[in-house]
């Protein structure tokens, strides 16, 4: 008699009907612990291509939740409030994966569906460990003291956690201006020397149908929060992509000996965050094909429409170390990629040693670099952000300070789903129209620029973590890779900002200086 092998949720042994199955990372199988066997898990059927897609296609997984507790139930920490998957028929009680509190069943929740999809663990917890303590080894110095005496990587987790696998099928249509760099050349000579350029501004348009191919989302309301000043998920985004081609059929033997988080967001709460990436998709698509605009492109039209999309949601596997910093109320988390092995991390900051460090640097700074102020008052700067590049040669001190601000906590850390994610472009459409010769240019780049701008998620934590005006002024923004969200609207307006811009710099400046000299009199003090 053949055996049903997924029978009630539990995949049993094909050999013997034992449901007693648990994953062998070495190979990547299912293993029956009864009879030693092992077996692949089911693949899921394509839908016979991305370029087929009509209308939103969702997989049983990634329907609207409905409770269900027969066998999947969420117990809900009652310490940090995280909520966490088990499977009855084979615990009654876990770890919480965040903050590792013990769990029972008493602390249950009504649960939402079960995922379609399950990426298994790869890697061992040993190797997981190995590169976690890699990582925060490489960042002690700085390290907060109660951090350092309280790490253990054996305190790392395997956790599944949920993200919905979007294929996507679109029509993009982008148009505006590009410019293509003639001639670089300085006038004057010493105090007064300038640098132009000489350009030809082309009219330019793309067209194409767009291909994407498992776009993967956050599906936790809690990690789609990417805000640096309450959480530090950002690190486990930028540990994507994941090898979701080895995805199989949902199987709840996969789980055991590991944790894992429902998925409590329905598709319609991630259509607007998969549009957005989708767009940020075919910017960069277009701009494979604009190679010769050296200068850069500004477009002034944007045009995304979606045809059809299909849904699956899915566990995928993530090593997870977490510390909760009592005096910031702030969770750092270092997360592995459990396929890939790829890590990222936050560690808290010791900010009264890296002050001091600073403080000194800058000093040395101010002794050693006066030519860096020379220059910067003596020459007029053509970049799109002079104040960053004016600060970055008189305040060493400020610089070293945000350097390592974001080496430790990696606020700028990201998936690029822009270049990450499988996608192509079928039949490009490209128009390339000369527009006319631009002499006596003094930016650097085309006014305006956003061809190699993302709007994804976290295209923009730098303004999270200090305003958004003084991340613009810094040029923060453009370093993350995010830009302004308004184009400019004429030339003279451009230049009438960047004119008050350079009355503010050296104002701007001096202030730094003296509260940095402050500071250092403070401490000696």
């Amino acid at each position: 008699m053949a055996i049903d092998n997924n029978k009630n949720g539990m995949n049993r042994c094909p050999h013997c009907g034992s449901t007693d199955t648990t994953l062998d990372t070495s190979t990547g199988n299912l293993k029956c612990n009864f009879c030693r066997s092992q077996f692949k898990g089911n693949k899921i059927n394509a839908h016979g291509g991305v370029e087929n897609l009509k209308g939103d296609i969702i997989g049983a997984g990634a329907g609207d939740i409905i409770p269900d507790e027969k066998v999947i139930l969420t117990l809900k920490c009652p310490a940090c409030g995280a909520e966490v998957v088990i499977n009855t028929d084979e615990v009654t009680s876990a770890r919480c994966h965040w903050c590792r509190h013990v769990l029972s069943v008493n602390e249950k929740m009504p649960n939402g569906a079960v995922p379609d999809l399950v990426l298994p663990f790869k890697t061992e917890k040993k190797f997981a460990e190995e590169k976690i303590d890699e990582f925060v080894h490489k960042r002690k110095f700085f390290a907060h003291p109660t951090f350092t005496k309280e790490f253990s990587s054996e305190n790392v987790m395997g956790v599944y956690l949920p993200y919905m696998i979007v294929d996507v099928n679109a029509h993009a249509a982008l148009s505006g201006e590009a410019e293509h760099l003639v001639k670089r050349y300085t006038v004057g000579s010493g105090n007064s020397q300038k640098t132009y350029y000489d350009a030809d501004a082309y009219n330019v348009s793309r067209e194409f149908d767009l291909l994407i191919d498992d776009l993967t989302i956050e599906s936790s309301s809690d990690k789609l929060k990417q805000d640096l000043k309450v959480n530090t998920n950002n690190v486990i985004n930028s540990i994507m992509p994941f090898d979701t081609d080895n995805c199989v059929a949902w199987n709840p033997s996969y789980l055991r000996g590991y944790a894992s988080e429902k998925r409590d967001t329905d598709v319609n709460v991630l259509k607007p965050a998969v549009e957005v990436q989708s767009k940020d998709i075919a910017r960069y698509q277009a701009r494979q094909t604009m190679e010769f605009y050296d200068r850069g492109a500004r477009w002034e039209s944007e045009t995304l429409e979606i045809k059809g999309t299909s849904w699956k949601a899915a566990y995928l596997p993530v090593w997870l170390y977490s510390y909760y910093q009592q005096d910031k109320q702030l969770m750092h988390y270092v997360a592995v990629n459990a396929r890939t092995g790829e890590t990222m991390g936050s560690v808290p900051i010791n900010k009264t040693r890296l002050m001091i460090v600073s403080t000194i640097v800058e000093v040395l700074g101010i002794i050693l670099g006066w030519f860096w102020f020379r220059f910067w008052i003596g020459v007029d700067m053509d970049d799109d952000n002079p104040a960053f590049w004016g600060v970055l040669g008189f305040t060493p001190g400020f610089i070293f300070y945000w350097w390592q601000v974001n080496r430790y906590r990696n606020m700028s850390a990201r998936h690029m789903h822009e270049k990450d994610t499988k996608s192509s472009a079928k039949d490009m459409k490209k128009t390339d129209s000369f527009k006319e010769h631009r002499k006596r240019l003094r930016q650097s780049r085309i006014l305006g620029e956003n061809g190699n701008s993302v709007y994804g998620v976290l295209a923009k934590n730098g303004e999270k973590m200090m305003g958004e005006k003084m991340a613009n002024y810094l040029g923060i923004g453009r370093m993350f890779g995010s830009t302004p969200d308004q184009t400019p609207t004429g030339q003279q307006t451009i230049a009438d900002a960047r004119e008050k811009g350079k009355k503010t710099n050296a104002i701007v400046t001096v202030i730094l200086v003296i509260a940095i000299l402050f500071i250092l009199l403070v401490i000696l003090s």
